[in-house]
């Protein structure tokens, strides 16, 4: 039986801040060394009061902005109580009915989600279980965390995923976070639901989710799962369920709790926080071009293709390399009076910038290959592609020594004479000993095998060092054996 779908997420991302979110210590949830960064603030040593990281706040006010969100002039942290061994306090400082983002929204395919709240907490502590001991690292306690939930609105893991993707993507533009799933960085758990009418049906809850792709199959998994449990007549438990990766299915972990559980009350010691629109104001100036905006104009400036588009938006660094080189190119084109080859141009560096610039990448990071290939010398290797001064795939060779030297495309053409030849002459004397020197590929040409011919016109090449124009070497080469 078909059953309708209802999926909501509830995403957490670590913010990129310099302290933690009440207390001045370290924001270093990756150190090694145990219970460094801490503090009797973060440690809930008695008489220790917290103080709101200014920092944190606009970052997430930030992601409210560029997510459409209203942002609520009036806001409060509140504790959530629940007892854990790494929550020193027996109480989670987070927000509960006047979060600092609501009401907002996020398009995926055409298609607009919303999204209820974002909201500021801190994150906890973590456990580590050796020899049937567990102990507890601090280090993380009071981290800034940022937790964006959704409307019920998504219906298939495939969906859940470019969401949670683009999310990331954004956050990345934004700064506030590297949002990274596999270190912890950003976590996703997903509510979901199956039922036969518009009616919700029972929640359940998946945590602990650590890769796009194990959000898509544990979507996917229990959709099946409860499917089969309601076509068995059976009803879904409420509870939230794990992702196990070796079984490749979501398992059981306890009962869900609901927020009376939590007993949510006002944070005595932290005041009331009020926000005026020039504070809004001066964060919704700091917001860059987003993902979305980006595309758009990727498309409208360069008609490139769409993939080509993707592969910039998520390479954020390789597309302004991208655009550094087209300003030096269009630039060019104008004044060379070539407006209307622009086009041409523009597929021509796109190629080699996504095919052999983007092979430097296994090398280096974008900021020394701009130091060893910057987009002047790049536009400049293009310009000489275009101008037929040398062939492509000389321009391989050079774009190579460029990255191994820094030396600009020019001086290397000139120092090891790699520009195309322009003396047919001297092609012509090149062709006849090539062809001297292999009768049978030239016999068989000659008798009607045309792949004799690329034989002939490889030998021709490696005896020019590339230099040669191809279509000439073909036209002399057939020519010459007639």
């Amino acid at each position: 039986m078909s059953y309708k779908t209802t999926i909501g997420l509830e995403i957490h991302v670590e913010l990129d801040t310099k302290s933690k979110m009440f207390c001045p210590c370290k924001n270093d949830p990756f150190e090694k060394t145990p219970n460094i960064n801490i503090c009797p603030v973060c440690t809930a040593q008695p008489g220790s009061l917290p103080v709101a990281n200014k920092e944190a706040i606009r970052k997430t006010i930030k992601a409210g902005l560029a997510l459409n969100c209203k942002i609520n002039k009036e806001s409060k942290f509140d504790r959530k109580n629940y007892f854990y061994p790494d929550l020193p306090k027996g109480y989670q400082i987070s927000q509960y009915d006047k979060p600092f983002c609501e009401k907002g929204f996020l398009q995926i395919n055409g298609k607009s989600i919303g999204i209820t709240r974002i909201h500021l907490e801190e994150d906890t502590g973590r456990l580590l279980h050796e020899e049937g001991d567990s102990l507890v690292d601090f280090n993380r306690a009071g981290v800034p965390l940022m937790e964006m939930v959704t409307e019920p609105e998504i219906t298939s893991g495939k969906e859940a995923r470019s969401f949670a993707q683009e999310l990331q993507l954004i956050f990345r533009y934004l700064g506030i976070s590297a949002a990274d799933m596999e270190k912890g960085q950003m976590r996703v758990e997903v509510n979901i639901s199956l039922s036969k009418t518009n009616k919700l049906g029972t929640k359940v809850e998946i945590k602990n989710l650590n890769s796009f792709r194990v959000v898509e199959k544990s979507i996917e998994f229990e959709i099946a799962r409860q499917s089969e449990v309601l076509d068995d007549g059976e009803k879904v438990i409420q509870e939230t369920r794990g992702w196990d990766e070796r079984k490749q299915r979501t398992v059981s972990q306890r009962e869900k709790e609901e927020a009376h559980d939590y007993r949510y009350f006002p944070e005595p010691d932290l005041p009331t926080l009020r926000f005026d629109d020039d504070f809004i104001n001066s964060i919704k100036a700091e917001i860059p071009e987003l993902p979305w905006a980006k595309r758009i104009r990727l498309k409208e400036e360069y008609g490139i293709d769409d993939s080509a588009i993707e592969n910039f938006v998520y390479n954020k660094d390789l597309g302004e390399y991208f655009e550094k080189v087209m300003s030096e190119l269009i630039n060019w084109a104008k004044e060379e009076g070539l407006k209307t080859d622009i086009q041409k141009i523009t597929s021509l560096a796109l190629n080699y910038i996504v095919t052999d610039f983007w092979a430097l990448f296994d090398r280096a990071q974008i900021e020394e290959l701009e130091k060893k290939v910057n987009p002047e010398n790049f536009a400049e290797l293009m310009k000489m592609i275009y101008k037929g001064e040398i062939s492509s795939k000389i321009a391989k060779n050079i774009l190579s020594e460029m990255f191994e030297t820094g030396a600009d495309p020019s001086h290397i053409v000139k120092d090891k004479d790699l520009s195309q030849m322009g003396d047919e002459t001297e092609l012509e004397n090149i062709i006849m000993d090539v062809i001297s020197k292999n009768p049978k590929p030239a016999e068989d040409f000659k008798s009607g095998k045309e792949n004799a011919l690329q034989y002939l016109a490889g030998q021709v090449m490696a005896a020019t060092r590339g230099r040669a124009k191809p279509d000439a070497v073909q036209r002399l080469l057939r020519d010459k054996l007639k």
